[in-house]
C-alpha cells in the first residue's frame, strides 16, 4: 500500500489519539503483569515449597490474585473502549468516502452499480473498524510479550532460548510466503460479496417488475449464480486460510517440543534447576501466545487490508473538478448558448489490449436560448435531448465548446452557485425516503410550513395530500413507490416551485401522467416559466405547442427550428412527427 495513503490512515486516529493511547497502555500492563506469572511460579517452586514457607506462598498467591483482579479491569478497558475507537474510526471513514462520493462526477455512477457502491460503504468499513481496533493493540502486545518473553528465557538459559528461536525464521518465512497468497484470495471474496450485494439490491428494488413479468425464476438463477461464485471465492479464501493455520500450528507445535526436550536435556545435565524449567516452559508457553494470537487474527488483518485498498481505490477517485479561479454568483438571468459544443459517452472495455468505445451524442452543436424564453426540444431517441439537458448544470463536462449563461462561460462558475439557479424536473422521478413534507422541501431546505403548501397548491397536489390520512407527514416509501405516478411527478414539480430558480428543465416532466392530470399542471408550469428561461424536452407534441421556440434535434445537430406554426407549415421532420402522434 502507497505511503502516503498509510499517512492517511493513521491520520484517522489522531481525533482519538487520548482514548487510542489509554487502550495502548492498557495493553501494556496487561502484557507485563503476563510476565510475572512465570517468574512467581519460579520462586514458589524453588524457593517457598521447599523451605516450607506457607507464609510467602500465600503472599504471592494474593498478589497473583492482584494481578488478575488488575487484567480484568484493563480487559474490559481494552474490549469495551478499543472497540469505540475502532469504531468511531469507522464512522469517520464512512463520513469522508460519503461526502467524497458526493463530489465525484456522474461518469462516476455511470459505471459503478449501487450495491457495490453500498458494500465499500458498509461492509468494508466494517472490517477496517475491527482492524483499527485489534490490529494495533495484537500487534503492540504481541511485541511486547515476544520481546519480553525472549529477555526472560535469555536470563533463564542462552543457550537454550537460541536453541529454540531457530525455529522462528522458518514460521516467519511461512508466513510471509502465505500472506500473498491470502490477499489474492481474500481480494478476490470481497470483489464477488460486493456484486451479490449490487444483484440483491437490484432484484429487490425491482421486485414489483420481476412480478408483473413472472420472473421470479429468472432473478433466482442471476443471484444464485453471483451467490456461486462468492461461495467460491469464499472458499478459496478459506483454503489457503487453512493451509496457512495448519502450517502455522505445525510449526508452532514443533517450537514446543524443542523446547519440552531440550529444556528436559539441560535439566538432566544439570544446566538448569527445576523451578527454572517450569518458568522455562511457561515462557515458552507465552512466547506462543502472540504468534498464535497473531496466526488467529490474520483473517481479520487480510479483510482489514483488503477493506484498506478498497477505500483507497474510491477516495483516489478524481472529484470533479472546480476551476480554482470560480465565481460565485447570486442569480443568474438565464441567457443560454451552446457554442460548437461536442459530447461522447466513453466507456474502457476491459480485455488485454483495453480500448476506449466512444459514442459521440453531441456533435458540434451550437444554438442560442434567449433569457425568459421557452424553448423546447423534439426529436427522435438518441439525438442527446436529455444530455444537452446534463449539459448545462455540469452533471457532464463538454468534450470540447463552450456553454455560456449571461455570457459566461460555465466553467468560471462555482457548480454550487450554477445549479443553485437551474431546477430540474426529470422523467424518472426519485423521491427520497422520508415525508411528503421533506420531499418538496428539498427545494428549499430552509422552507416555512406556509412556503411548502404553497408550492404544493401551485403544482396542484395540496388537495390530494390532504385527501391522505396523515397529510404532509404521509411517508412515501422507497422511491415513492406509496404514491401513484402523477402524485410523485406533481411533487417533483412542487420542488422546482420551491426552489424558484431562474433556469427550469423539464425533462419529460408531464409524461407520468394522464390527460386530465396534465391539464391540472400545464397551466402551473407555464406560469412558473414565465420570466424564466425554460428549456422542455418532450415526446408528447400536445405539450409544447405554446413553446416560443421549438428546435428539432437528431443526432446529426439541429434539424429545425421555430414555432409550432411555423414548422408545420414548413412539412419538415417536426411535421411528420406531429402528423404521426395525431394521425386519428
Amino acid at each position: 500500500m502507497k505511503m502516503h495513503f498509510l499517512k492517511k490512515v493513521v491520520s484517522y486516529y489522531k481525533p482519538h489519539r487520548k482514548l487510542f493511547a489509554i487502550d495502548m497502555l492498557c495493553s501494556l500492563v496487561v502484557a507485563i503483569c503476563d510476565l510475572f506469572y512465570p517468574i512467581i511460579a519460579k520462586n514458589i517452586i524453588n524457593d517457598y515449597v521447599y523451605r516450607d514457607t506457607i507464609r510467602f506462598i500465600v503472599i504471592w498467591g494474593l498478589a497473583l490474585l492482584g494481578i488478575y483482579v488488575l487484567k480484568c479491569v484493563l480487559n474490559y478497558v481494552i474490549q469495551y473502549w478499543g472497540h469505540v475507537v475502532g469504531v468511531r474510526i469507522q464512522g469517520d471513514m464512512r463520513r469522508d468516502m460519503f461526502r467524497h462520493l458526493q463530489k465525484l462526477p456522474f461518469s462516476f455512477f455511470d459505471e459503478n452499480k449501487t450495491g457495490t457502491i453500498m458494500s465499500r460503504l458498509v461492509n468494508d468499513l466494517m472490517e477496517i473498524a475491527e482492524l483499527a481496533h485489534h490490529g494495533p493493540e495484537n500487534l503492540f502486545i504481541s511485541s511486547i510479550m515476544l520481546v519480553g518473553s525472549f529477555i526472560m528465557l535469555a536470563r533463564i538459559q542462552i543457550w537454550l532460548t537460541l536453541i529454540i528461536f531457530i525455529v522462528i525464521p522458518i514460521i516467519v518465512y511461512f508466513a510471509v510466503k502465505m500472506q500473498r497468497l491470502m490477499n489474492q484470495a481474500f481480494m478476490r471474496s470481497r470483489v464477488e460479496i460486493a456484486e451479490v450485494n449490487s444483484s440483491l439490491e437490484t432484484s429487490i428494488s425491482g421486485m414489483r417488475v420481476s412480478r408483473a413479468y413472472t420472473a421470479e425464476p429468472h432473478e433466482i438463477e442471476k443471484f444464485d449464480e453471483a451467490n456461486e461464485r462468492f461461495k467460491a471465492a469464499r472458499s478459496r479464501s478459506y483454503k489457503v486460510m487453512g493451509m496457512f493455520h495448519s502450517g502455522t500450528g505445525l510449526l508452532t507445535d514443533l517450537l514446543y517440543l524443542i523446547s519440552l526436550v531440550c529444556g528436559g536435556l539441560f535439566l538432566f545435565y544439570g544446566q538448569i534447576n527445576t523451578g527454572e524449567y517450569a518458568a522455562f516452559l511457561l515462557y515458552v508457553n507465552m512466547f506462543l501466545k502472540p504468534i498464535n494470537q497473531l496466526i488467529t487474527i490474520f483473517e481479520q488483518i487480510q479483510d482489514g487490508m483488503t477493506g484498506l485498498r478498497r477505500f483507497e481505490e474510491i477516495m483516489s477517485v478524481a472529484e470533479e473538478q472546480e476551476n480554482p479561479t470560480a465565481i460565485d454568483v447570486d442569480h443568474l438571468d438565464g441567457h443560454i448558448e451552446f457554442q460548437n459544443v461536442t459530447f461522447s459517452y466513453g466507456t474502457l472495455e476491459e480485455g488485454e489490449n483495453g480500448h476506449e468505445t466512444v459514442h459521440k451524442v453531441v456533435d458540434h452543436l451550437s444554438m442560442d436560448i434567449p433569457e425568459g424564453r421557452t424553448v423546447a426540444l423534439v426529436g427522435p431517441s438518441g439525438g442527446g435531448k436529455t444530455t444537452l439537458c446534463h449539459l448545462i448544470p455540469r452533471f457532464y463536462e463538454v468534450d470540447s465548446g463552450r456553454i455560456l449563461i449571461d455570457g459566461r462561460d460555465i466553467t468560471t462558475l462555482s457548480r454550487l452557485s450554477l445549479r443553485r439557479n437551474i431546477g430540474m424536473v426529470a422523467q424518472d422521478v426519485f423521491l427520497f425516503t422520508g415525508t411528503i413534507r421533506e420531499n418538496i422541501a428539498y427545494g428549499n431546505l430552509d422552507a416555512t410550513d406556509e412556503e411548502i403548501i404553497a408550492a404544493a397548491k401551485k403544482a396542484n397536489i395540496h388537495n390530494d395530500i390532504m385527501a391522505m390520512e396523515h397529510g404532509y407527514d404521509t411517508e412515501v416509501g422507497e422511491r415513492g413507490v406509496k404514491l401513484s405516478g402523477g402524485q410523485k411527478q406533481r411533487i417533483s414539480i412542487a420542488r422546482v416551485f420551491l426552489k424558484n430558480p431562474s433556469i427550469l428543465i423539464l425533462d419529460e416532466a408531464t409524461s407520468a401522467l394522464d390527460n386530465a392530470t396534465e391539464m391540472l399542471i400545464q397551466s402551473a408550469l407555464e406560469e412558473l416559466s414565465k420570466g424564466r428561461t425554460c428549456l422542455v424536452v418532450a415526446h408528447r407534441l400536445s405539450t409544447i405547442k405554446n413553446a416560443d421556440e421549438i428546435i428539432v434535434v437528431t443526432p446529426d445537430g439541429i434539424r429545425e427550428r421555430g414555432t409550432h406554426d411555423e414548422l408545420l407549415a414548413a412539412g419538415g421532420l417536426y411535421a411528420e412527427l406531429y402528423q404521426y402522434q395525431f394521425r386519428e
